[in-house]
């Protein structure tokens, strides 16, 4: 079975870090890309970054860019987003998902069909 799982979501005050992970079991993510997404409570699923199959290759909204990054250790099978200077507006459930095709934050929120989906994990940015 096919699976992806983040972690490293919580509660973390305005200015703080953390960092999400994102474990595929089931396949081999190395010949995948992923993306991560983010919804908060009431919007729609914004699109937030993205990593090539090999790594070579991140894109970033333009929200996160300076503040997020996003990296992959293929031997781990497993992406991470390293989030930095949190921010309230930050606040959302945030998901990671993988595809054969290439994806950047542009056009993943337009795709028809992403292949996997991880359940989500909240972050949550107060005082």
């Amino acid at each position: 079975q096919l699976q992806l799982v983040e972690s490293g979501g919580g509660l973390v005050q305005p200015g703080g870090s953390l960092r999400l992970s994102c474990a595929a079991s089931g396949f081999t993510l190395h010949v995948y890309t992923v993306g991560w997404f983010r919804q908060a409570p009431g919007k729609g699923r914004e699109g937030v970054s993205t990593i090539s199959s090999s790594g070579d290759s991140t894109t970033y909204a333009d929200s996160v860019k300076g503040r997020f990054a996003i990296s992959r250790d293929n031997a781990k099978n497993t992406v991470y987003l390293q989030m930095s200077d949190l921010k309230p507006e930050d606040t959302a459930v945030y998901y990671c998902a993988a595809d054969r095709f290439p994806m950047t934050v542009a056009t993943m929120t337009s795709l028809a069909y992403i292949e996997v989906w991880g359940q989500g994990t909240l972050v949550n940015v107060s005082s």
